[in-house]
């Protein structure tokens, strides 16, 4: 899948991988597409929830070699 944006939040637990994702989706235009790589368990909850609330579109999930990939579409 192609992206715009990327967020490395390996290595970080709940609930900084949402924070990051806030943070940056902020600074990014309407239509955009950000993949975000997290190796925290919660992240498979957290991060679909927070598109949900937000009213980003979570375009897919995957898992990678040391990570999952999520990839969200900004609203707008």
């Amino acid at each position: 899948m192609t992206f715009d944006h990327d967020l490395d939040a390996r290595g970080l637990l709940c609930p900084l991988p949402v924070l990051k994702l806030r943070k940056r989706m902020q600074a990014l235009a309407p239509g955009a597409v950000i993949r975000v790589q997290a190796d925290d368990a919660a992240a498979i909850v957290d991060i679909p929830h927070f598109c949900a609330e937000a009213g980003h579109e979570l375009l897919g999930q995957c898992d990678g070699d040391d990570a999952q990939h999520y990839f969200v579409r900004k609203a707008g």
